[in-house]
């Protein structure tokens, strides 16, 4: 069996337990039109909820809503990256709504309060799980946006600052193959860095995360460390610019979740970084275009798998949490082409997000113990964010 594949059978347990989010299989998505006014709603609500379900020490989720069928996490530290990545996201969801009421702005000092505090602290679990390289990526977002909003040239210094740590921790977690993974369970050797196996899409995020910090906050980036991530994603990608999953399966690259239709999710993510960092030299706009087109015509493959209990049980192994991750990296890579195509794309992606807004405000694609109407919340509230502004004339 395929190592990645493997994965999965590590990951879970036997069956699905009584506590766990269902999904009702015959359920009709009622279309919502794609409206200024229902994109603003809609986003309220996901702020009302992320408020009102944030916790006291102002963090997002936690290890409750146990179940039988579990994602593997070693005890504390896989919960310590959950939350972080989690709570990153909740805070960049906040943060890109521009909602100006007094109990967003309170809900978003206690985050601050608790990143600050919590950021810093954040290393691997234990030698099988680098899951504090999502904490990294997204809490490094999360400050990029605070340092975006702060007026205060101290408090601007403290964000970047913070930031700069987070870079340099992240660092610390790189794969010896270059780039980033999120599991290291394959041999017995104990090494400093991981020697897992990095996937492309781990490897993009952490990417574009420090290429914004770069960007707007001026923190400075490893050259070598960047380089040998992208020689790893450069590794990962495939002639009609699908992604593998990881670099192990570079042997098997037409392998299902291989083809177009199982790098959905990544393929945005994943062209988005090398975009940024390489230019147009070969991720062109007429390759972002295909791609944009194609999630949108076949994004029916990842939304069969949204709220599968399952990983990889889905037709080409995708996984549920592709869903809004998958979203929200379309509207990274959308961002590079003319203003007259954002908009028509950001049309059609913002009615499957208001379609699939959950009667509690949230979004979630995934039961991950309860860290997911946060972190699905988080990724669509930043992506009608983004079509809000790209539907402006």
């Amino acid at each position: 069996m395929i190592r990645p594949l493997v994965i999965s059978a590590l990951l879970l347990a036997a069956v699905r337990g009584e506590d766990e989010p269902s999904r009702d299989k015959v359920r009709e998505l009622t279309p919502v039109p794609a409206t200024e006014e229902n994109i603003d709603a809609a986003i309220r609500r996901g702020v009302d909820f992320l408020v009102a379900n944030q916790n006291p020490n102002g963090s997002w989720g936690g290890p409750t809503l146990t179940k039988d069928l579990n994602i593997y996490a070693p005890l504390p530290g896989a919960h310590h990256a959950f939350r972080a990545g989690a709570s990153g996201l909740a805070m960049s969801g906040l943060l890109d709504s521009h909602d100006d009421r007094p109990e967003v702005k309170a809900s978003l000092d206690r985050a601050a309060a608790w990143t600050r505090e919590n950021l810093p602290k954040l290393r691997r679990a234990d030698q099988t799980t680098t899951y504090n390289v999502w904490g990294h990526a997204y809490g490094l977002r999360a400050m990029t946006r605070f340092w975006e909003h702060e007026t205060d040239p101290a408090k601007k210094a403290e964000w970047q600052k913070l930031g700069q740590e987070q870079i340099e921790l992240v660092g610390r977690s790189e794969d010896v193959n270059g780039g980033w993974g999120y599991l290291d369970l394959f041999d017995d050797l104990t090494t400093k860095k991981p020697s897992g196996t990095p996937t492309s899409f781990t490897t993009a995020t952490v990417l574009l995360s420090m290429a914004e910090a770069k960007r707007v906050m001026n923190v400075k980036l490893d050259d070598k460390l960047v380089e040998h991530a992208l020689v790893s994603l450069r590794r990962q990608r495939t002639p009609d610019f699908s992604y593998l999953y990881s670099l192990s399966f570079v042997y098997h690259p037409r392998a299902p979740i291989n083809r177009p239709a199982g790098s959905l999710g990544r393929s945005q993510a994943c062209n988005a970084a090398l975009r940024t960092y390489d230019g147009d030299k070969l991720v062109t706009n007429e390759v972002l275009d295909t791609w944009a087109g194609r999630f949108l015509d076949r994004q029916g493959f990842l939304d069969n798998g949204r709220e599968r209990p399952v990983p990889h049980e889905a037709p080409f192994q995708i996984a549920g949490y592709f869903y809004y991750y998958g979203i929200y990296y379309f509207t990274e890579s959308a961002k590079f082409l003319p203003k007259e195509k954002q908009a028509a794309y950001a049309k059609r992606l913002s009615g499957l997000l208001l379609t699939r807004q959950q009667k509690d405000g949230s979004w979630w694609d995934y039961p991950l113990y309860n860290y997911h109407r946060s972190y699905g919340t988080g990724y669509a509230l930043m992506s009608l964010a983004w079509c809000r502004e790209a539907m402006k004339p």
